[in-house]
This record gives C-alpha cells, structure tokens and sequence, in this order.
C-alpha cells in the first residue's frame, strides 16, 4: 500500500515514519523541505517538493492523509484537493477538525465522488513508539480501503483502531475523548495540589505518584506520566502555570448543551483552563497540567525567563 502524508509536524512525521516501518509506502510533503529530507534519509520515505509531486507519485487509487491544524487549514487544502483527484480517491483527516466540518467536508468531497475519512488519532508523541488510538468515521468501502494503514499505525493490527461509525463520528468519538482527558487530567492535578499544600506532612508527592501506580484504582497512563516527571522536579520552578486549550474541550462543552446532558467535570475542567490564562496565577494544578500536556503531547510549556 502506498500513501500521501500531508503535513510532517509532530504528529504527522511520527505516523509516516510508524506506516513506513509497518510496509506502508508514504510520499511525504511538508512545508518545510528540510523536514522532508530529514524523514526521507532516516526512514526512506519518498520525498515530494509540493502537494501536486506528492500525488504524482501514488497509484491509481489515490490516498491522501492529512495531519494539518484544524479549521481553515485543513479545509483549504481539501478544497484544493479536488481538482487532482479521481472519482474514488481518498482523502483521510487525521488532524483535530470539528465533527460538524468534517461532516461538511464528507457531503462535499461525495458529490465529487472522492471517498473521505474522519480519524480522530490519540497517543501524541509517544504514538510512534507504541501506536496509536485511532476513532474513524467512513463508509465501509473507504474504511476498508484505508484499513491496512489503520492496522500499521495501530496498538496492534487487531488493537487501538475502531470504525466507529458515518462520517463525522471518528471526529465525535475523539472530541469526546479529550473531553475525558480535561476532567481526568484536572482531577490529578487538584489532588496533588492538595497534597502539596499539607506542608506540615511533608508528603513527597513524586513518590506518592509512584506508589500510585502500583494497585491503585487510579492508576492510568496519565499518572505514569505525570509521576515520571515528578521525580526530575517536584516544585516546578521554572515552569509558568498557563494551561492552553486546544478546542475540543470547548467543542465538547458545546455538545452537552446542545444534547441537553449535563457534564459538570468536563465544563468545570475548561474553565479551570480559561482561570490559568489568567496574569499572575501561581497554581501548582496548572503547572501540574502543564506538564501533562506536554509529556502525552509534546505541548509547548511556558517557562519563567
């Protein structure tokens, strides 16, 4: 099987270097020509100079797999997509888009006859490593098209992908998800700040992270990560207690509302995030948080100068 990968950035770069290393051929194209060249020298992908090369160097049935931000990006270079492809090529976003787009992106690419998948994908930086999570929304015809990509950059070929439904819902499944992720990852946080702030018990909050992870009902991949880095720097110092958001939290709160179905710990986890962006804030949570998101996805933490 051979693919397009648009898009060479953390995400994107690790999954064509996981495809390549599972027999998935991959023409890559990056804005950047240099990280092109760098995957192409150490992973021997085919290398491309624009998107239009990159497609000259498929097969009849085309596969173009996009890990491009979210919005207007994305959505661009799909409408630019059209025209240089066939009836029954494919299309697969793999990025962050909203569901509702991706349902708008689906209905449109159809009337052209080009297949689309929405893939909500899950495991950040650390998906190269140990695959990844993948939630996708298709037809059966194009999910069985795109299956043997799914099964290379899986878990396993039978573990860690699901289509879980039309167009629209692997892009749902994963809004939803990250939902999750906020109240799980506010929760560690406030409980450890709590532990913290018992000065006078002098807990040792890497070590009780640690032990934790031991038999403990709350033991998760997040508390992993989170004791992992814990045990370098406990007070986090230099770290600047700002917590960004990505959108799929927002996009999830929104949902509840729409449905009309509570979900307190997800609201409250948002806007826990709105209160760290905030001047002047010295929560050890947010710092907390901070270093979740970057261990699970290699997200930008701020630091003090």
């Amino acid at each position: 099987m051979k693919l397009a990968m648009i898009g060479l950035g953390k995400m994107g770069g690790n999954m064509s270097a996981r495809l390549i290393r599972n027999g998935i051929s991959v023409v890559g194209y990056d804005n950047n020509q240099s990280v092109v060249n760098d995957l192409a020298q150490k992973e021997n992908m085919i290398p491309s100079t624009s998107v239009e090369d990159a497609l000259s160097k498929l097969d009849e049935q085309k596969i173009v797999w996009l890990m491009l931000p979210a919005g207007e990006v994305t959505e661009k270079q799909i409408q630019d997509l059209i025209p240089l492809l066939n009836d029954g090529d494919i299309i697969v976003d793999g990025g962050n888009s909203n569901y509702k787009h991706s349902i708008k992106m689906g209905k449109m690419l159809e009337e052209h006859h080009i297949g689309f998948m929405d893939c909500g994908t899950s495991g950040g930086v650390w998906g190269l490593e140990n695959g990844y999570c993948l939630m996708v929304g298709a037809t059966e015809q194009v999910a069985k098209a795109v299956e043997p990509a799914l099964r290379a950059l899986a878990v396993t070929p039978q573990n860690g992908w699901l289509h879980v439904g039309p167009v629209g819902s692997g892009h749902f499944s994963k809004m939803i998800h990250n939902g999750i992720e906020y109240g799980m990852m506010e929760s560690l946080a406030e409980g450890l700040e709590l532990l913290k702030g018992k000065e006078e018990f002098g807990i040792d909050i890497a070590k009780v992270t640690e032990l934790w992870r031991h038999g403990s009902v709350v033991r998760s991949w997040l508390l992993d990560l989170t004791a992992e880095a814990l045990q370098g720097d406990q007070n986090m110092d230099t770290i600047t207690p700002f917590v960004a958001d990505s959108g799929e939290g927002r996009w999830t709160v929104v949902e509840s509302i729409e449905q009309g179905i509570p979900a307190p710990v997800l609201t409250l986890a948002l806007q826990v995030r709105f209160r760290s962006q905030e001047r002047n804030q010295k929560g050890y949570g947010y710092k907390l948080l901070s270093i979740m998101r970057n261990a699970f996805g290699g997200h930008a933490m701020k630091r003090k100068p």
